[in-house]
């Protein structure tokens, strides 16, 4: 039995308890903040979410972005009882083995999920990414009386998520674009981990978010009508970001435990929850109790969300009938299509005898192919021209120019590839974000994240090597492509010349079920002889034989005359051509395989790796201008690898190769060394 309640109340302490049960069935889960956000999220979810619980990818919906992910039990509930594909049995299993609830949510696996959250501070600044592409996408489609693109950015941030200094990046860069419909609820219960966050964090939030630009509320969290006014003002806002502090008390309702750090991370345990159920005027014994009264006013959700679908779907139809191009091209958009023929304009490097940096081909293709696709939009952490990543012709995004191409980040690559997974959820734009390959470090929770979603998103990462030269040290990547290769779905490129970059190009485009690397150089490459050597269409296969011991035979041949292989990437493929010629003068054929892909050829056939790396010539040279590690797995017991086991160092380019070991005469000594190590074993 229940004890008399409001309506609202009982369906807030509905939330709390599903929330507790969930936490303390699998003896693991953090029931403090769902119980205590609790109250402004029914607010929210009740009277401001525009989304429809049976079509949770309508286009114009809101988003809603639990950035505090560690709370996904609040989450979870709102979703089941709002009409979500997510049984309350799933509840039941929250963070159990092949359940649709895991300890922190998950996009793609569970409907209603719109970005994976938990490394703290991710969902707020991809919050910041989806606000984007709302305003881009208006500016391009919306007409008078006609608007397909109008919709608000939610999130439920938390005390971690603002001390992160991603969110800070992200926030600060909102509040220059006035992203007026984005709105985040700060569920301030001052209380983390270690105890209250007045053991590290002192700072006014409010002051903060002010002085970047934000309009700021302060309002009790448990005083709905004093949220719900809060939201009405942040929605009337259409220059400034909201951030709504509400002040909330971490596992309220509980006599034990509410505004502890116990209840941060851990159950309450059966004692704790009998007891708090009591005070919330719940039967102790009643798990998962769900009152047919409160699911009732949560279901209203299906019967709103499919009204305000259906008008919109009336919109639609009448701007196709209006607009019908742009009705197409909404349609080829939101689909994840490319237009017919963009690769016409792809560019060509037919001179052998020029020179250019994969750099400048990446910034050439990104020219050629920006007025046919113009859902492509990117830029770069203040490093454009370095990068090649600026879409020439075209304006920067902005509060005045919310129909522009190019993205000015700042130097903030940490938001940077957070804002390109949010903007990359949202649906209806091709992204793409430039920096210094060192610094991928910066972007590297948002591109595992971006793996782990499968998100079509394209890194560009210039200054790929020692190749930069005089910078030195702190700018020459060494470990990156292996830190890079590291991370599962994530398709890593580094080409060898401008007709691989174009390649590695079109291939990105057209992969959609992940993220993609595009590792190029600084420095000047020759552009390879295509005529004498093997075509650029195995880039796409991730390795490829370019020259042979016997060129007649091709690439494909089982047989190689060759008795070493010279394998390597990027930059150093030129090199591995110069040394197959030098130790020709030596006797011996050699074999060079470009490699700009490892995670493209581990996805071939047997067959073909075979085909390129054949058992019958078992000595092989790997030569990549940075750390060795994973190129044993292609060179095996009897190859060996010319790699980077140390920083660089500040000089001119070409002087860094040669002391470093990066020269033809190196290469071939080396090649020398181990043929004469195989004939004597």
């Amino acid at each position: 039995m229940l004890k008399q309640a409001t309506s609202d109340e009982l369906c807030i302490n509905t939330i709390r308890t599903l929330a507790m049960d969930m936490v303390e069935q699998a003896q693991s889960g953090h029931p403090g903040m769902p119980m205590g956000a609790a109250a402004m999220a029914f607010v929210l979810w009740t009277r401001f979410l525009k989304h429809n619980p049976a079509d949770p990818s309508w286009p114009d919906r809101d988003r809603f972005v639990l950035s505090a992910g560690h709370g996904s039990a609040l989450l979870y509930s709102l979703l089941h009882l709002t009409g979500y594909d997510l049984p309350l049995e799933e509840l039941k299993r929250f963070r159990q083995w092949n359940s649709r609830t895991p300890g922190h949510p998950e996009h793609g696996l569970v409907p209603g999920v719109e970005v994976t959250t938990g490394p703290l501070g991710q969902g707020f600044a991809s919050g910041v990414g989806m606000a984007i592409a709302e305003r881009m996408l208006a500016a391009r489609f919306n007409r008078p009386r006609l608007e397909l693109v109008n919709h608000h950015t939610f999130g439920l941030v938390s005390d971690g998520d603002l001390m992160e200094g991603v969110s800070s990046e992200a926030a600060s860069l909102a509040g220059h674009m006035k992203l007026g419909k984005l709105i985040y609820l700060y569920d301030d219960n001052r209380i983390t981990i270690e105890g209250p966050t007045s053991l590290a964090f002192s700072e006014d939030v409010g002051a903060r978010f002010e002085a970047y630009g934000w309009l700021v509320q302060r309002v009790e969290g448990n005083d709905l009508a004093g949220v719900a006014a809060a939201l009405d003002m942040a929605t009337s806002q259409t220059e400034r970001p909201s951030l709504i502090i509400a002040r909330t008390h971490i596992a309220y309702g509980s006599p034990g435990k509410q505004d502890s750090s116990e209840a941060h991370g851990a159950p309450l345990g059966a004692e704790e929850v009998r007891r708090t159920k009591e005070a919330l005027g719940w039967t102790a014994g009643e798990h998962f109790h769900i009152p047919p009264a409160v699911l009732e006013r949560f279901r209203v959700a299906l019967e709103s969300g499919a009204r305000a679908q259906s008008a919109w779907i009336d919109t639609l139809n009448a701007y196709r009938e209006a607009y019908p191009e742009l009705g197409r091209e909404w349609y080829r958009c939101q689909s994840g299509q490319l237009p017919d023929g963009w690769e016409s304009s792809l560019p060509t490097f037919p001179d052998p005898a020029a020179t250019a940096s994969t750099r400048e081909a990446s910034g050439k293709v990104l020219n050629a192919i920006a007025p046919l696709l113009p859902e492509l939009v990117g830029g770069s952490a203040d490093l454009s021209p370095s990068n090649n990543t600026y879409l020439r012709g075209y304006s920067a995004f902005g509060a005045e120019t919310p129909g522009g191409r190019n993205l000015h980040f700042g130097v903030r690559e940490h938001a940077m590839g957070a804002i390109l997974n949010g903007m990359a959820l949202h649906g209806g734009l091709r992204v793409y974000g430039g920096t210094f390959l060192v610094f991928s470090d910066y972007m590297r929770p948002a591109i595992r994240l971006a793996a782990l979603m499968q998100l079509p998103v394209v890194y560009v990462f210039t200054h790929d090597s020692i190749g930069l030269g005089e910078d030195g040290p702190t700018h020459q990547p060494v470990e990156h492509l292996a830190a890079l290769r590291a991370i599962p779905q994530l398709t890593v490129i580094r080409p060898a010349d401008a007709g691989e970059t174009v390649e590695a190009w079109r291939w990105a485009l057209r992969h959609r079920e992940g993220p993609v690397a595009l590792v190029l150089s600084r420095q000047k490459l020759p552009v390879l002889d295509r005529t004498l050597l093997a075509g650029v269409g195995g880039v796409v296969r991730g390795a490829y034989v370019l020259a042979d011991g016997s060129p007649s035979r091709g690439p494909a041949v089982r047989e190689s005359s060759s008795s070493i292989v010279l394998m390597a990437s990027g930059s150093e493929v030129s090199l591995a051509l110069q040394a197959r010629e030098a130790l020709k003068q030596n006797g011996v054929q050699a074999r060079v395989v470009s490699m700009p892909s490892w995670e493209l050829f581990a996805a071939q056939s047997s067959e073909y790796q075979e085909a390129t790396l054949p058992a019958s010539v078992p000595v092989r040279l790997a030569i990549e201008a940075g750390a060795g590690l994973g190129w044993h797995r292609w060179v095996g017991r009897s190859g060996a690898v010319i790699s980077l086991e140390r920083f660089g160092a500040s000089a001119p380019q070409q002087v860094l190769y040669e002391q470093l070991g990066f020269s033809v005469k190196a290469i071939v000594d080396r090649a020398m060394a181990l043929l004469a190590q195989t004939r004597s074993e």
